[in-house]
């Protein structure tokens, strides 16, 4: 009685070994492989529209491709209803891209302030879709 109940330990310890081999050594999936594509977007905070606020982005043949979008500031100070335009031109834009097959990875954002008042927001989109 007692060596089978080692014997068929023994077994279930073995088949567990095998088991747990065959699952170690497996190939490992191959890496899913990117496009990426980026779209910057440069809202100037220059008081009285005097600034220049675009998207701009690249088409298949790397031509540059820009998109006016509204100052954040008027002579009067901010302009939300500049923002709002350009919250819908943006979305807009981003909607787009998704429609093409493309997510939005990730976003990186940074303001250049010059001492004048003047300066710009910036915001890049990285986009990616797999590689067919």
């Amino acid at each position: 009685m007692k060596k089978t109940v080692i014997t068929s330990s023994l077994v279930i310890c073995l088949v567990f070994i095998a088991l747990l081999s065959l699952f170690s050594f497996r190939p490992q999936q191959s890496a899913q492989k990117y496009q990426y594509k980026q779209i910057s977007t440069v809202e100037s905070i220059i008081p009285g529209g005097l600034g220049r606020s675009r998207i701009l982005s690249t088409d298949q043949s790397g031509t540059m491709i820009e998109k006016e979008l509204k100052n954040f500031y008027s002579f009067v100070g901010i302009n939300f209803g500049n923002i709002a335009n350009n919250d819908d031109v943006i979305v807009s834009r981003i909607n787009e891209m998704t429609s093409e097959g493309w997510e939005l990875y990730q976003t990186n954002t940074g303001v250049s302030n010059e001492k004048n008042g003047g300066g710009i927001f910036i915001t890049r989109y990285i986009f990616r879709k797999p590689m067919q």
